[in-house]
């Protein structure tokens, strides 16, 4: 492959960032929206969620085959043809004229920023030389993608309020048109060097539906009851589909997951962790969006302005733990990321059920957050490709987007549950109100939360190789590239 110039790496970097900077805000941007949808498309309340769903949903199930089709069929590639299904969904979408009409189109959207995501990722990773170049470009990345949840709030509320909420959808149609022109000028082509390039149809039917089908059971199970008996046979079933796809995977010659990806302890730990990133971090955006709008009584637009000093601190931690990973390695960030998340998250869990205000509740531990997830979602990735081989990149990189997303859904199911269970018996008791009972709902899910990130600490100590983090920051600092990870180091 061609080797670019330090100039040219940093364009093809700025166009990789902005286009993940869409795809990560269109899982929030409808947020605000949602009561003008409703409104519009005559949504019943219970059907609102699946403006938001039917997004998550094949975002999260076409990650992994969107990521080896990355590595098969070339990176630029299916960036370009995800970046084209992205917009083209987008424009439909902002035409809707039923539900129906909506919903299908947020999950076509979803469906090309399953290509996009993993794709980009993987180009970042062969694009930028192993070390310090690598982890300065993920430090970008890391920041671009854990601002673009809070960005898609502040963004939508902007939207919604100025012009109306087909322009949370219709704002996406220009940019990604615009990078996917781009693409080809800035982007160099790659793709996995294989012999034999067969593609592994049962293993990707198999592997897409099981996935779909568990993060649909996930994402319902807010609205049906996590123990009903709908949410336990759907998740039952999309077991059976997972078991299914490791055992073809086991028989195909070339097979969509090569299951050898896993002898790499740090990729194990890596996809682990970031699952527990997912459960404790994603669902905070929504817990914090409802305490500012119901408890605090924030319009739409200056809940969304809330949001700024969180997105500039991720911002910012995230471009230190680049540098950090550099100098310590991976570990110790990552190990420092979680402990601040799970400070931010039992701050949160701390807040008064009167007199509550923004400086005093949400200012404070939405910054220790903040910083928890820079240091944390940069590191994690970059764990998460370390020692992989060049044909292995857009599977890595979907395997630990596809572990993000799974406990996004997972915790929010969860702690949706939690919060609804809570309130629900302190007004079935009589004697509170219902901005009390909502407070102390949230805080019981804040500190569920805070024990999802402190289970993550500890299985960064005892599943994250040390080894590979001292490897991998010696031959940053040195200029080199890494070693290649051991098994079980």
């Amino acid at each position: 492959m061609t080797e670019l110039t330090p100039r040219a790496k940093n364009l093809a970097l700025l166009l990789l960032a902005m286009t993940q900077f869409v795809i990560v805000i269109d899982a929030s941007i409808v947020n605000i929206a949602l009561p003008s949808i409703g409104r519009a498309l005559s949504f019943s309340q219970a059907d609102l969620s699946w403006v938001v769903n039917a997004y998550t949903l094949t975002f999260g199930g076409f990650l992994l085959l969107g990521g080896r089709l990355a590595d098969l069929m070339g990176r630029r590639r299916m960036f370009i043809v995800g970046l084209l299904l992205f917009s083209v969904a987008s424009l439909v979408g902002g035409l809707a004229q039923s539900e129906p009409w909506l919903l299908a189109a947020r999950a076509v959207q979803g469906m090309g920023g399953a290509i996009v995501s993993p794709a980009a990722l993987s180009i970042i990773t062969t694009t930028f030389a192993d070390g310090e170049e690598r982890n300065r470009a993920f430090g970008v990345w890391g920041a671009v993608a854990g601002a673009g949840g809070a960005a898609g709030v502040l963004l939508g509320g902007v939207l919604t309020s100025g012009l109306n909420w087909r322009w949370v959808l219709f704002v996406n149609v220009p940019i990604g048109l615009l990078c996917a022109f781009l693409a080809p000028r800035v982007l160099l082509e790659s793709r996995a060097e294989m012999q034999k390039r067969s593609f592994d149809v049962p293993g990707a039917i198999t592997v897409t539906a099981g996935l779909s089908l568990l993060v649909y059971a996930l994402v319902d199970a807010v609205n049906v009851g996590w123990g009903s008996a709908a949410t336990l046979t759907k998740i039952a079933g999309a077991l059976i589909l997972l078991v299914l796809f490791v055992a073809i995977e086991m028989r195909q010659r070339a097979p969509l997951m090569p299951l050898s990806i896993f002898r790499l302890r740090t990729l194990r730990g890596a996809d682990t962790v970031a699952l527990l990133i997912g459960m404790s971090l994603f669902s905070m955006f929504f817990f914090v969006s409802l305490y500012m709008q119901q408890v605090l009584h924030y319009s739409a637009l200056k809940a969304g302005v809330s949001y700024l000093p969180l997105a500039f601190g991720i911002i910012l931690s995230a471009g230190a733990a680049s540098a950090g990973v550099t100098r310590f390695g991976f570990k110790p960030v990552l190990l420092t990321g979680l402990l601040f998340v799970a400070g931010g998250l039992f701050w949160f869990s701390r807040v008064p059920t009167t007199g509550g205000s923004f400086a005093a509740d949400v200012l404070g531990p939405s910054l220790l957050a903040a910083i928890g997830l820079g240091l944390s979602f940069v590191p994690v990735t970059i764990a998460a490709v370390t020692g992989t081989r060049p044909h292995e990149a857009g599977l890595a990189s979907g395997l630990v987007n596809t572990a993000q997303q799974v406990g996004g859904a997972l915790g929010l199911a969860i702690l949706a549950t939690v919060a609804n269970s809570r309130t629900k018996d302190l007004m079935h008791a009589g004697g509170h109100d219902l901005a009390f009972a909502l407070t102390k709902g949230f805080e019981r899910a804040f500190l569920v939360g805070t024990g999802f990130a402190l289970i993550g600490a500890l299985l960064t100590i005892v599943m994250i190789s040390s080894r590979d983090s001292r490897s991998h920051s010696e031959s940053a600092r040195q200029g080199q590239p890494a070693a290649a990870a051991s098994p079980t180091a």
